[in-house]
Formats: C-alpha cells, structure tokens, sequence
C-alpha cells in the first residue's frame, strides 16, 4: 500500500544551503514528500494531501507515508509506523504543517511527540484556521526545533484545491476543453469525437483522476452521452462525482450517466422544468440520481453545493454557454486547453460564449502559461487573471 525506502544517501549535499538555509539534501526530501502526497490526489476530500519523510542521523530514510483518504492515517502517523523505534531522534520531512486538532483522526503532533522525533522540517504552513500555525508552535514549545518553507511554492501547488476550498470556500475551478486550429470544439454539425488525439486523451483521464467533481451540461449529455469516469489512473475504484446542469431539463430519459454503480450523479436544475417533466425526473430518482431542484440554477450555487460535499478541486468539462457561465460567476480558475492540428470550419460551437465583455482591453488573462506536446496535439496550462470568488 505505501512505499518504504531503506536507502542511504550521500550527505554531500547537505553542506550547501539556498539562502533560507534549507540544504540540496532538506530539499531533495521535500521533493520526495510533495511526490508521495501526489499519489493521493483526488482520492482524500475534503483532506489535502501530504507525504511525509523520516530521516536518521546517518542519513537513511527509515520511513515514509502518505495520507491515502480521509478518516485514514495521516502521512506522518504512516511514517512513524513504519519507521518503528527508528523513528526515536529521527527528522522528519512534512509536505503540509502537522495538524494539532482532533478530527477523524488525533493530531499529528502528539504523534511526533511520542515517537521522539529530533526535528521537523515542514514544506508549508496549513492554511486551515484549525491548524494555521499551531501545529508549528507546539512542537517548538515541547523542544522540537522546526524550519517552515522548504520548497513551499511546490507544496502548495500540490494543494492547490485545497488551500483555495479554505481560503474561499467554494473549490478550485478548472475548465477543460479541446479544439481545433480554427478555434472550434464540434462541427456545425456538433460531432467532436475526436477533436484530440489518444494521447491527449490519456491526460484528461489524469486529471479526471485529481477532480472531486466533473461538470457538463444537458447539450453535453444529449450530444456525447458521456460516461465522465475514471478509466485509467485509479485502481481503488474511486470516482468523481458527475455534475449535470440544465435549466430545461431536456434530458434523454436513457443516458450513460444515470448508471450510478460505479459513480454518484447530481442533476441540478429548476424546480419547474422538473415539474413539466414529472416522468422523467421520476426516472432518475429511481435510478439513483440525485436531483437537486431551485428556482433558479447558477454555477456558483453548484459550486457552493460541491464545497459542501467536500470537493476541493472540480473539472468544467462542459460546452461555451456553460463555460461563460461559470467563468462569468469566478467559478473558473484555472484552464487546460488541447490544440489539434485540424481545421473544420464552421461559425458555431466556440468553446466560450459571451460573457459580458465587449472590447479586447477588457479580456481576462491566462498567466503562469506552460505547454507541452501530446501525440501530435499541444496542451496549454494556464491560471485566469481577475477571476475572484
């Protein structure tokens, strides 16, 4: 279930410090810390994820853990466990400050206390108001000297739905789209399988694996009849839940969707479509669909919704009237786009609809760009500017 190394490593390295006085060798085990957190990903809501890493004198790794779901073990209890009576003087490498509350769990804290550990190097300090700082300040009151900040831009880039869901309470926002080189997601005709290739494909599949919550809306439920699971990536079975938006409630009555065996589907829409169409929302409550009904629908009120189930980081994988929507609402964040080396033509189906702004020095920026290529297509990952919640 968890990864433990045994191995010795050069202390070369920790002669060298950056500024901050963190060693080659503090941040190499940092590093290691935020890639077994990662392995969590989309698997702990509304917990983040955290690695942790023991260290003895002479420099072996005696234990490490990682925080696989909420209500189990936390990553540093994983280590101390496995570290055994190693753990007695041992450092300890923490991705996310230890907590000092009781949840499901008991702080973490009193276990590093217990185990006798000599030292504490913690990546970043937890946001959440239970924790924030306390955590840190016991374990220096009890003689336990701790360093904070030891690669920090990447611990928190590994939390980065969770620190957002504590900050603002509603979860991360990213919108996902593919399209061609003419700056479409379907034909006239609305066929869009496939814009992008297996390979890009593949990567959707991984971030759908780190998403608590997938969102289209009724045109993507009744033109690709999406199934929106986890097909690679999760061995344990665990799935996002699937959000549907309509305001209409113009549904098939037969969709991929409304198998809910191995994933949760939450329909949200107005309580008078589902009036006009009594059957079929009967239909989908014995299904086993969840249907949430309001006088009116919003993407934030979604989002409110999902904050509530836990959900720190939800995936909008829906057509261009949707995405303006939320955009327009702050409910996206962050933004994946797949370019194919394809043209189509065409005077519909751009991937974001009007959403309120009509001169280009108002347009929203997509900072802290990256890119890569996938097969023959591109990905650009970026983060939108002047989106506030």
């Amino acid at each position: 279930m968890y990864l433990v190394a045994g191995f010795a490593a050069s202390l070369a390295s920790s002669v060298v410090s950056d500024g901050n006085g963190h060693t080659a060798w503090d941040r190499r085990m940092m590093r290691r810390c935020v890639e077994l957190a990662k392995r969590a990903a989309g698997k702990t809501r509304p917990n983040p994820v955290v690695g942790c890493v023991l260290v003895s004198d002479e420099g072996l790794v005696v234990g490490e853990g990682f925080h696989e779901k909420a209500g189990g073990p936390h990553a540093e209890v994983v280590a101390l466990k496995y570290a055994g009576i190693h753990s007695a003087g041992a450092k300890a490498y923490v991705s996310l400050e230890p907590c000092n509350h009781f949840g499901r769990t008991p702080p973490c804290v009193d276990a590093l206390l217990n185990a006798g550990v000599s030292e504490v190097f913690v990546g970043m300090v937890d946001p959440d108001p239970r924790t924030a700082g306390k955590g840190v300040e016991r374990l220096r009151a009890n003689g336990v000297k701790v360093r904070v900040g030891i690669e920090e831009e990447l611990c928190q880039s590994a939390n980065e739905g969770f620190i957002y869901r504590i900050r603002n309470k509603v979860p991360l926002g990213t919108w996902k789209y593919a399209m061609t080189m003419d700056g479409k997601i379907a034909s006239d005709t609305g066929s869009s399988k496939w814009v992008s290739g297996e390979a890009a494909r593949s990567i959707v599949q991984r971030v759908r694996s780190e998403s608590d919550a997938i969102i289209v809306g009724g045109n993507t439920v009744r033109v690709d009849d999406p199934r929106l699971t986890v097909r690679e990536y999760r061995s344990d079975g665990l799935q996002p839940i699937r959000v549907v938006m309509t305001s209409t409630m113009d549904l098939p009555k037969n969709a991929r969707l409304w198998d809910v065996s191995d994933a949760r589907t939450i329909v949200f829409t107005r309580a008078s479509a589902a009036e006009s169409k009594p059957e079929l929302h009967d239909h989908l409550v014995q299904c086993g669909v969840e249907v949430v009904l309001r006088e009116e629908i919003c993407p934030r009120f979604v989002m409110e919704h999902l904050y509530e189930e836990g959900a720190m980081n939800v995936l909008w994988e829906c057509g261009g009237i949707l995405a303006a929507e939320a955009m327009r609402d702050g409910c996206i964040q962050n933004v994946i786009a797949f370019f194919a080396p394809k043209l189509i033509g065409g005077m519909v189906h751009s991937p974001l609809s009007n959403f309120g702004l009509q001169d280009m020095s108002e347009a929203l920026n997509v900072c802290d760009v990256r890119f890569e290529q996938v097969g023959k297509d591109f990905v650009f990952y970026g983060r939108v500017e002047n989106i506030t919640s």
